[in-house]
């Protein structure tokens, strides 16, 4: 068993020499912003190719148990080997998938936030649910996550959450979730019980980082402070310290209440607003920020990605890729995995965009 063809092994290690032998360089700190990139690219591709190293190994002992079984009948080797080739196809998968990740940002924490759409009481309903979803695929994940931003329901659900979830890749994985999906059910808020269809939209940005930052003009923000409401002080405290920040060439909202002190929730609120204004440049096709106007905030926005049909039968469809799963539970219960890596397959094949 060998690892071939992931990657081109000389090529990467070919890249990190070069790197290393830029950050030996007299005068490699003078561009702090280059040499913070270069840095982080060298990091980067030295995972990667630790990882390789690292599975290499395990596949090496494997083979070495395997031989040694071969003469033995003893049936605790055959079950160590066997568990052993599962957990490291499991790695395999998951290290192939990072490989497609190769984006900007990917490696990075990502901010995700939900909206209820059409559907009054069922479509805030839905929102929660789908925040309940991700919270367990961050937990199966071994993600942390901070709640950022929290408006509850009228009756029921919440309106939108804004939450931070940290951990490597967070970014390049959760991308995939990026647009609108779908509810179809029996409503248990209509007395007559009728199949209610209702929709939220998921919007994933990278958090970034220094290196990653970008200049704003002072003169195009209008920053609010307001006192925090949620879900009865569960998510975010309730003092005066919630920023509320305006861009006003585009009129992008962003707003933060987690943290008790203004400066914290305005330096949030800041990363939320850079993310989404570099997102926006980069979907617009424009070369600055300064660019940028309200007609285009809503380029690309707003495509259905997948359905979740709870009514006449039980089917998860995403419409990107045409995956399917009829066992809704799970997929309610954060197991998303054959949706995001099966969009970032077909992504890094050109079948979809990114």
């Amino acid at each position: 068993m060998r690892l071939g063809g992931l990657f081109d092994l000389e090529t990467l290690e070919k890249k990190i020499n070069e790197l290393e032998n830029k950050m030996q360089e007299k005068n490699f700190w003078d561009d702090l912003k280059t040499a913070q990139s270069i840095t982080q690219e060298a990091k980067i591709l030295k995972d990667k190719l630790d990882k390789y190293k690292k599975l290499e190994s395990e596949l090496e002992d494997i083979e070495v148990l395997i031989e040694l079984s071969k003469d033995e009948e003893d049936l605790e080797i055959k079950k160590e080997i066997i568990t052993n080739i599962k957990n490291i196809k499991k790695e395999i998968e998951e290290f192939k998938i990072q490989t497609m990740l190769s984006g900007d940002y990917d490696k990075d924490n990502a901010i995700l936030t939900l909206h209820a759409g059409a559907g009054g009481t069922d479509a805030q309903d839905w929102t929660e649910m789908l925040l309940r979803m991700y919270t367990r695929w961050c937990y199966n994940k071994g993600y942390k996550i901070e709640t950022l931003d929290y408006e509850s329901g009228d009756e029921a659900g919440i309106k939108g959450v804004t939450i931070r979830v940290e951990g490597e890749f967070a970014y390049g994985y959760l991308k995939a979730e990026k647009g609108i999906h779908r509810l179809v059910r029996i409503s248990p808020f209509n007395a007559n019980g009728k199949r209610q269809t209702s929709f939220a939209s998921v919007e994933v940005l990278p958090e970034l980082t220094e290196d990653q930052d970008i200049e704003i003009r002072p003169e195009d923000l209008k920053v609010d402070t307001y006192r925090a409401g949620g879900a009865g002080g569960q998510y975010v405290n309730k003092t005066e310290s919630a920023i509320r920040i305006t861009h006003i060439p585009t009129g992008i909202v962003v707003q933060c209440q987690s943290e008790r002190s203004q400066h914290s929730n305005r330096e949030t609120a800041l990363k939320m607003l850079k993310a989404k204004l570099i997102d926006l440049k980069e979907r617009a096709h424009k070369e600055k920020i300064e660019d940028l106007t309200g007609e285009l905030k809503n380029i690309g926005w707003g495509s259905q990605i997948r359905s979740y049909v709870f009514h006449p039968y039980t089917l998860v469809k995403d419409h990107r890729t045409g995956i399917e799963d009829g066992n809704i539970e799970s997929v309610m219960n954060g197991e998303i995995d054959l949706f995001i890596k099966e969009y970032l397959k077909q992504s890094s094949n050109g079948k979809l965009d990114i």
